[in-house]
C-alpha cells in the first residue's frame, strides 16, 4: 500500500480501506473511540486524492522527457548531505544560539520562496537558451515551452486562489445574513483546502522539473539550479548576513555551497551532452 501511496495515481479510497487490513471490530473501535480521525479519514482520502490527480497529471513526480543519470542523480545526493554536515558541524563549533534560529528561519524561507524564485528565474534562463540556441532548436523547443508556460500559469493560478477563498470565507462569516454565515464559511473551506492540497502536492514535482522546463531542454533544470543556488546566497546574505564562524570559514560556507552545486550542474551538463548527444545550442 505504501508504494502504491508513493505513485501518482492513488487507489480508491476502498481499495485503500481494504488495504490497510484492518479487522471490523477494530474499525468499530475506532468508530466509538475516535470517531474524529475515521470522518476525517473517510472525508480527506477522496479530497486529497482528487487534488493530487490533477497536481501530478500537471507535474508527474517523473518528468516525462528528464534522461535519469543514476551517476549524477548519486552526487547530487551526496554534495546534498556533505553540505548539510557541513552546515551542521559549523552550527556546532561557531553557532551561537540566534544563528540556530536565523537557519532554521532560512530554511522555511527557502522551502516557501522556491517556487516562486523558480517561476521569476525561469523566464531569463530560457530566453538566454533560445538566444544562444540555432533556429532549428527553437522551432523544437517552443511547443513544449507553451506547456511549461500552462503549467506555471496552473501553479500561480491556484497560489492567488488562496486568499481570495479565505477573503470569501472572511466575507461569508462576518458581512452575510445569519443562515449564510453558518454554512457559507464551511462549504468554502472544502475548496480552500482542495486547493492547499493541489499546491502541497504538486510543489516538489514542480520544482524539480522546473515547473516542466525539462521538456523544452533536458538541460534547463541543470541550468536553473545553477542560477537559484547563487540567488539563494545572495538572498540569505542579504537578510541574515554571514554565516559563523571565522574569516575562512565564512567564506567557504558562503562560496563553497553555491560553487559546489554549479559543478554538479555543469557536470550533468556535460554528462547530458557526451552520453546522450544533447548540446545546449542545439
Amino acid at each position: 500500500m505504501l508504494r502504491r501511496l508513493r505513485e501518482d495515481e492513488w487507489p480508491p479510497l476502498r481499495e485503500f480501506l481494504s488495504g490497510l487490513r484492518l479487522h471490523g471490530c477494530l474499525w468499530a473501535l475506532g468508530v466509538m473511540c475516535a470517531w474524529p480521525v475515521v470522518v476525517g479519514l473517510l472525508v480527506g482520502y477522496p479530497l486529497a486524492r482528487s487534488a493530487r490527480r490533477p497536481a501530478r497529471r500537471i507535474f508527474p513526480s517523473r518528468a516525462r522527457h528528464r534522461l535519469v543519470d543514476d551517476d549524477v542523480a548519486r552526487t547530487q545526493r551526496r554534495r546534498a548531505w556533505t553540505a548539510t554536515v557541513m552546515s551542521l558541524l559549523i552550527l556546532a563549533a561557531y553557532g551561537k544560539p540566534e544563528d540556530v534560529d536565523q537557519a532554521q528561519q532560512q530554511f522555511g524561507m527557502r522551502l516557501v520562496i522556491t517556487p516562486w524564485l523558480l517561476l521569476l528565474s525561469a523566464p531569463v534562463v530560457v530566453a538566454a537558451l533560445f538566444r544562444w540556441s540555432s533556429p532549428t532548436a527553437r522551432q523544437a523547443m517552443r511547443p513544449h515551452l507553451k506547456t511549461a508556460g500552462k503549467s506555471a500559469l496552473w501553479y500561480v493560478g491556484a497560489f492567488t486562489l488562496v486568499p481570495l477563498l479565505i477573503g470569501a470565507i472572511y466575507y461569508a462569516d462576518h458581512h452575510t445574513a445569519r443562515n449564510v454565515s453558518q454554512w457559507g464559511p464551511l462549504v468554502l473551506l472544502v475548496p480552500l483546502i482542495w486547493v492547499l492540497l493541489f499546491i502541497a502536492f504538486a510543489s516538489g514535482p514542480a520544482v524539480r522539473s522546473a515547473f516542466n522546463t525539462v521538456d523544452v531542454h533536458p538541460a534547463l533544470p541543470a541550468l536553473l539550479t545553477g542560477a537559484l543556488v547563487w540567488e539563494f546566497s545572495a538572498i540569505n546574505l542579504a537578510v541574515g548576513g554571514l554565516p559563523p564562524g571565522p574569516p575562512p570559514v565564512q567564506l567557504a560556507a558562503l562560496i563553497g555551497g553555491p560553487a559546489s552545486v554549479t559543478a554538479v550542474a555543469w557536470w550533468e551538463i556535460h554528462r547530458l551532452r557526451t552520453r546522450y548527444g544533447i548540446r545546449l545550442r542545439g
